[in-house]
C-alpha cells in the first residue's frame, strides 16, 4: 500500500501569497506528520511567471524543500499561462533528502523502491521496471499550439481530446502488467475533465475538453490524481478512482467550498482516499436586488463576523439610479474586512419602438398613435405640438413665464403631414 499527498493548484504569487503560504504550509505540515510515502504536485504551482528572487518563489521551495526531506517529489507541469516552459526546473535542485522529479512531458515514471525516480525513454515502459514500487502515468498541459499546426486552428480543441484518449488506453497494457505484480498504478494530469464542475457551480460541457472520465479510466490505472479545476470532486469505476485534489487555497471571491488536499492509498487492486481540508480564508458575498444599503451591510458585519473575510457586495440597479451608490460608504462599512469587492450590474433603460407608428403620415398622427400604446392624454400634447409648429420659440417662452391667462393660443387645425419646418424625428419611439 502506497500513501500518498496529493496538492494541487498552488497558485503561488505575490496577490495569493497569505493564503497559498498558510494553507500550503499546513499541508506540507499534514503531510509530514501522517508519514505519507510520496507527495504530488498535479501542476500550477505557480500563478504566472515570476523572478526567482521573488518572496512567493522562495516561500514555495521552501515548502517542497521540507516535502523533499521526508519524501520523494513529483510535480507536473501544469497550465502554460500560470507555469511558463522552465519554470519548475530549479526544484530538481533544491538538495532535499529524497528526489524532486519534475513531469514536464507525456510519459511514465517509476518510484523504485530505493526510493529514486526512473523515467521511461518513450512515452512509455515497455515492461514494469525491474525494483519498481509504484508506477505513475504523467499527462502534463498539451500544447494545443503544436496541435494546430498540424490539424488546424478550428479542430485543435476536439483533436486534443481524440488523440489524449488514444494515449490513455495506449497505457492499459503495462498498467495492467503492473498490477498482476502486484506494484500500485497512479496517473498524474492536469487538464478539463468533460461534466466536471468549477469552482463557481459552473458545469464544463462541451467536446474541446481534454479527457473524459472513460479516456482516464481506460488507461487502467488504480487512481488518476488531477488538477487544473479548483473544486474537489471525484468519480469511481470498479474500484478505480479519478479526483480533483482541487486548489490548495480560496482565490477568488465566491468560492464557498472546502479547499485542501487528498491523501490516497493505493495498492495494487484497491484504492481510497481521504479529503484534508485546509484553514482557507472566508469568502461571503452580500447580494443586493436594488442599491446596497449600508444599514444592512452593517448588519451583516455583526451577524456573520465579516472582520478578516473577504466579502463581495453585489447589486443590480436601473440606469436612472446608478448614482445613487455610494462605494465609499460601503468600504468604510467593511473596513474590518480583509479584502472588499464591489460589483454593481446597471440595467440600462430599454425603449422600444411605439408598434405602427412608422406608418403614421403626419407628426400629429404620430403623437395619437404613442399616446394610444402608452395611455396617455392626447389633447395636451397635440396643444403643444401646434404651438411648436407655429409659434417662435421666444413668444412660447413668454407666454409660458406669463402664466395659463397670457398663454399663446394654439393653431387647432392638425398640423401638416409635409411641414417642411418640421422634421418626424423619433421622440417618441
Amino acid at each position: 500500500m502506497l500513501r500518498i499527498a496529493h496538492f494541487s493548484d498552488l497558485h503561488f504569487c505575490a496577490k495569493n501569497l497569505d493564503e497559498a503560504a498558510r494553507c500550503f504550509g499546513f499541508a506540507v505540515s499534514e503531510a509530514i506528520a501522517r508519514e505519507v510515502d510520496v507527495a504530488v504536485i498535479s501542476g500550477d504551482a505557480t500563478d504566472h511567471a515570476l523572478d526567482v528572487h521573488s518572496p512567493a518563489v522562495r516561500t514555495l521551495a521552501q515548502e517542497v524543500r521540507r516535502l523533499a526531506d521526508s519524501c520523494p517529489v513529483l510535480m507536473l507541469q501544469g497550465t502554460y499561462s500560470h507555469e511558463p516552459p522552465g519554470t519548475l526546473s530549479i526544484f530538481p535542485l533544491l538538495g532535499g533528502r529524497h528526489p524532486v522529479l519534475v513531469a514536464d512531458r507525456l510519459g511514465q515514471v517509476a518510484l523504485m523502491v530505493d526510493g529514486r525516480w526512473l523515467a521511461s525513454q518513450r512515452w512509455r515502459f515497455d515492461s514494469v521496471p525491474r525494483g519498481a514500487r509504484a508506477l505513475f502515468t504523467c499527462v502534463p498541459t498539451v500544447n494545443k499550439a503544436d496541435v494546430a499546426a498540424v490539424v488546424g486552428a478550428l479542430d485543435a480543441a476536439e483533436a486534443v481530446g481524440h488523440q489524449l484518449a488514444a494515449l490513455l488506453a495506449g497505457y492499459a497494457t503495462v498498467n495492467e502488467a503492473a498490477r498482476a505484480e502486484g506494484v500500485p498504478t497512479l496517473g498524474v494530469a492536469h487538464g478539463t475533465v468533460s461534466g466536471c464542475v468549477t469552482e463557481h457551480g459552473v458545469p464544463m460541457a462541451g467536446f474541446d475538453h481534454e479527457f473524459t472520465t472513460t479516456s482516464l479510466f481506460s488507461a487502467r490505472a488504480q487512481a488518476f490524481l488531477l488538477g487544473h479545476i479548483h473544486q474537489h470532486q471525484a468519480w469511481q469505476d470498479d474500484g478505480r478512482w479519478i479526483a480533483y485534489a482541487g486548489s490548495i487555497g480560496r482565490f477568488h471571491h465566491g468560492e464557498r467550498e472546502a479547499k485542501g488536499f487528498l491523501l490516497w492509498q493505493v495498492a495494487a487492486a484497491s484504492t481510497n482516499w481521504q479529503f484534508i481540508a485546509t484553514p482557507a480564508r472566508r469568502t461571503v458575498d452580500l447580494v443586493f436586488e436594488g442599491a446596497p444599503d449600508p444599514t444592512e451591510i452593517e448588519r451583516a458585519v455583526k451577524e456573520l463576523a465579516l472582520a478578516g473575510a473577504w466579502v463581495r457586495v453585489r447589486w443590480q440597479i436601473g440606469e436612472e439610479e446608478r448614482s445613487s451608490v455610494d462605494r465609499d460608504a460601503i468600504r468604510r462599512v467593511l473596513a474590518d474586512a480583509a479584502d472588499v469587492q464591489l460589483e454593481g450590474r446597471v440595467v440600462p433603460v430599454v425603449r422600444s419602438r411605439a408598434e405602427g407608428i412608422s406608418q403614421a403620415t403626419s407628426l400629429a398622427e404620430k403623437v395619437r398613435r404613442w399616446c394610444e400604446l402608452a395611455s396617455a392624454e392626447t389633447a395636451p400634447l397635440l396643444e403643444r405640438l401646434a404651438q411648436l409648429a407655429h409659434a417662435e420659440p421666444a413668444r412660447i417662452v413668454e407666454g409660458i413665464l406669463a402664466g395659463p391667462s397670457q398663454a399663446i393660443a394654439s393653431d387647432p387645425e392638425p398640423v401638416p403631414a409635409h411641414d417642411a419646418s418640421l422634421h418626424p424625428l423619433a421622440v417618441f419611439e
